[in-house]
């Protein structure tokens, strides 16, 4: 499909198809290409949790509260922000940014990228993404804040502020996934509706993983006609700045 054909086709199912399965192997494919989706200083603080189980589908439903894309879905995925993993991410990314540095920049520019690279990385990550019971993270608020006096600088920096902008990275990766899902010719849908906690225990995940968005995959079913796509008016959601 062309990029306006995936869009076109892309629409929110609530109802699958039961005679028609998926590929597990083709959907774990969409998921590999999501992960090509950029997230906030490319650290990647997410998970996929690829349910291909009807049992844990099941179990999953009532978190869902019911409704029937879970339960009718084929498999389904939970995306989930992981805050903790920055130092694992760190210790991963840092040497790999090195070594591109050095095969793509010449050699008399590798010291000063890396020194840049060395300070973004053990120093502004972790102020960024380090926690404790909120207490630094309103701390690190007032930082910045007080820097923001004097020249451009985030104003928003609370654990909470942090886990927005968490859950940003991760969207953009499961709208990659369900949009590589559609050039596929399945169907998604995206649900916010459901409930953290029971969520999480279903699956059997610990606390550290925060579900941020689920979406169910299948085959939408034919008999269930779709309505039209209802959008407001494009000007009032678009305004040029210049000319």
């Amino acid at each position: 499909m062309s990029l306006h054909e995936t869009l076109q086709h892309r629409r929110a199912i609530r109802y699958y198809d039961p005679e028609k399965p998926l590929d597990s192997t083709r959907v774990e494919e969409c998921l590999r290409q999501a992960t090509l989706a950029p997230t906030s200083s490319n650290m990647q603080l997410y998970r996929c949790y690829h349910i291909t189980d009807p049992a844990i589908i099941t179990a999953l439903t009532p978190a869902c509260l019911g409704q029937s894309t879970i339960s009718t879905a084929k498999e389904v995925v939970v995306f989930a922000i992981t805050p903790s993993r920055w130092r694992e991410r760190v210790d991963y990314l840092f040497p790999r940014i090195v070594e591109d540095i050095h095969k793509h920049q010449p050699e008399e520019k590798w010291a000063k990228y890396e020194a840049l690279q060395r300070e973004y990385m053990t120093k502004v990550v972790p102020f960024l993404y380090s926690r404790g019971c909120k207490v630094w993270g309103w701390a690190r608020h007032l930082v910045m804040n007080a820097i923001a006096l004097f020249r451009p600088m985030m104003r928003r920096g609370t654990e909470s502020d942090m886990k927005t902008v968490l859950h940003k990275s991760c969207a953009l990766v499961a709208q990659t996934f369900m949009l590589a899902m559609s050039e596929a010719g399945y169907d998604t849908c995206p649900v916010e509706g459901f409930d953290a906690r029971r969520a999480r225990k279903a699956l059997g995940l610990p606390s550290s993983i925060e579900p941020s968005l689920i979406v169910s995959c299948g085959i939408r079913d034919e008999k269930r006609p779709l309505g039209d796509r209802i959008r407001v008016p494009f000007e009032s959601v678009y305004e040029r700045i210049g000319k």
